[in-house]
Parts: structure tokens; sequence; C-alpha cells
């Protein structure tokens, strides 16, 4: 059963009551249900981690190339700062789903741009917390038409 790392950026933690105009009301613990949900109609495997710090996040990706099949990543305001975290995505031989809950694009004109999405196999942003489904989606479909999901 292949397996899925869901891993949150920064202030993700405050899901739900941060500003809900721009990221939604839905608290990040109804969205790991509802990704949990997905997982079983999937027939995938999730873990889900959410953290504050670069250096957390950094570890996990390169964790996840050992431990998962594919990671889908909300690096939140980290995306637009981290050569580092792209770093790591570009490290490691699994692929990786950008995704984000605003559309970026509508924001602040440095949220519109990303250092993940070099390194990432696709880029979902601006449907709020049914990204997280669409991301799921999109990195089950490449996990199956791809050898085991390594790129």
């Amino acid at each position: 059963m292949p397996s899925i790392l869901i891993l949150n950026g920064p202030n993700l933690n405050l899901l739900g009551g941060r500003e809900p105009g721009i990221y939604g009301a839905v608290p990040m613990d109804e969205i790991r249900a509802l990704c949990l949900k997905r997982a079983e109609v999937l027939g995938v495997k999730v873990e889900f981690q959410q953290s504050n710090h670069e250096g957390y996040l950094i570890d996990a990706i390169q964790d996840a190339r050992s431990r998962h099949d594919g990671v889908i990543l909300n690096a939140a305001a980290l995306t637009h700062t981290s050569v580092a975290l792209m770093d790591a995505v570009l490290a490691i031989d699994i692929p990786v789903v950008e995704v984000h809950l605003s559309n970026i694009h509508k924001r602040e004109d440095f949220r519109a741009k990303s250092f993940i999405s070099k390194a990432a196999a696709g880029v979902i942003f601006g449907f709020g917390a049914n990204g997280y489904l669409l991301a799921m989606d999109g990195l089950v479909s490449i996990l199956r038409s791809s050898a085991g999901g390594r790129r």
C-alpha cells in the first residue's frame, strides 16, 4: 500500500481561526480527517505532520525518502523564502506535490514566488481545504503511473 507524508509548515496549526477570509475556517484537525477518509478510498496510508520550524520540515522531507512513496507539502510562508526546503525536495527521489489553501497569485506579489514549485511534481492552490484532497488524487495518480512512485 503506497504511503504519503502530508507535511505542513508554519502557522498552519492555527487554521480555522487565523485569517479565515484567506485560509478558510476549516481547522487542521478537520483537514487531517478529510485526508484520512480520502486515503481509505484511494487505498493509501497517510502520515500527517506540522511544524513551525524549517529544520524540522527539512528533516521530515529527507526522512520521507525511506518511509514514504510521496509527499504533499504545504510549506506556508517558507514557500516564498526557503531555498533549503527546495533543496531538500530536490534531494529526494520521490514525488512532491505542493499545496496552498489560498490562491497565491491573488495575494501580495512576494507570495506568487515559490521556491518549492521548481522542485515539485505538481502544484495545487486556491481550493482551500479541498486542495489537500486534490493533491492526494494527483499524487496517487503519479504514484500509480510510475514504477513504484520514484522519479
